[in-house]
């Protein structure tokens, strides 16, 4: 199905800057959010309106064909449930697994594409991971790791952490259960465990479990994989410090008042750095081999401004998959996986040739 007239809801910097992607593909592209900001980009229709008034969002739902989700997973099902009335096109970049497992329910029955969890982890994360394992034998693939951070350059303080992404998001992956494969069995396992060291280009960062960072990963490597998790990627100390605060202080039982003191403590910072470390061991053509996949992705200068890293990976991603929804590169109705979105069509999107661009050797993968 040819998308023409998307529309954003959320307006921040993922929003914006996945508005102006959409416009250079050629979409009559509109936002949505409660306050117009003081600037919006040329050609971007902007629409003030309430994503909680269902029956308003449908009606302002039928004069597009498709929308995407930028909003706090908690606000993200409502936009789904009434894309799912009005019978347009539905994606979000959400890594709630309850919100996407409500989403899902909703695409069994839906004559539309709905692509949830396309940003960046879950999204590309997923994507790279599952082309990597097709270089390995079926049936002979031992585990699967995927780590993805996104962090200031240069860290400050403990936590070494900067507010450039939603805490409220951060907070819940800290806070929620986490699914994994181990020994050959898909399971549930807590946040913030099973800590790892890993060293990138000669930095040292530690890694540890949190939630939604794999998406619909462990129901598809079920039974064809001994182990496959997902890890956040953190300077050290980093864990420490939100295993003091989430469980000794017990901030999990009022995880709004951390996002409010994150926030006050952790402002963001432009000069950012995504990093991405996909590992995969088994047999190729009969002999054990290990590969490794490391990325370093930072700010890009996109028009007259820098965009942080964490935001244009995320609106990149999202903005290459409802491009191949759009070519028809992904089937035209129902659930789709991000595990089964092809990563050479992928690269090939106006918005996934950006993942090249920092990172050439992504290419030949």
């Amino acid at each position: 199905m040819a998308i023409k007239k998307p529309l954003i809801i959320g307006f921040g910097g993922v929003g914006r800057l996945l508005a102006l992607f959409l416009k250079e593909t050629g979409m009559q592209v509109s936002a949505l959010d409660h306050h117009k900001p003081k600037h919006t980009p040329d050609g971007i229709a902007f629409i003030a309106g309430d994503v909680q008034d269902q029956k308003a969002l449908v009606d302002i739902l039928k004069n597009h064909d498709a929308v995407i989700s930028c909003l706090p997973f908690h606000l993200t099902l409502n936009v789904a449930e009434a894309a799912y009335k009005a019978g347009i096109a539905y994606f979000d970049p959400t890594e709630d697994v309850k919100t996407t497992e409500a989403v899902r329910k909703l695409a069994a029955s839906a004559n539309h594409p709905v692509i949830p969890q396309c940003g960046l982890a879950p999204g590309i994360i997923g994507i790279i991971g599952a082309h990597l394992a097709k270089k390995f034998d079926a049936g002979a693939l031992r585990y699967l790791k995927l780590r993805v951070g996104a962090l200031p350059q240069s860290p400050t303080g403990q936590l070494g952490y900067a507010g450039n992404w939603s805490l409220a998001g951060l907070v819940h992956e800290y806070i929620a259960e986490c699914d994994v494969i181990a020994d050959g069995k898909r399971q549930k396992v807590p946040p913030l465990r099973n800590h790892e060291i890993l060293r990138i280009d000669g930095t040292e960062y530690e890694a540890f479990t949190t939630s939604g960072g794999l998406g619909t990963m462990t129901e598809t490597y079920a039974g064809k994989v001994e182990t496959l998790d997902y890890k956040s990627i953190r300077y050290p100390g980093h864990l420490a410090g939100m295993k003091l605060l989430i469980e000794d202080m017990r901030f999990r039982d009022n995880p709004d008042d951390l996002v409010k003191r994150l926030g006050y403590a952790l402002p963001p910072d432009d000069e950012d750095r995504v990093l991405i470390h996909v590992s995969a061991q088994g047999e190729i053509d009969g002999r054990l081999q290990t590969k490794v996949f490391v990325a370093k992705y930072d700010p890009l200068q996109i028009g007259d401004k820098y965009w942080p890293a964490i935001l244009w990976t995320t609106a990149a991603s999202i903005a290459a998959v409802v491009e191949m929804a759009s070519n028809g590169s992904l089937p035209p109705k129902g659930f789709v996986k991000q595990e089964d979105i092809s990563l050479p069509a992928f690269l090939k999107t106006t918005h996934g040739k950006l993942y090249v661009k920092q990172c050439p050797h992504l290419e030949g993968l």
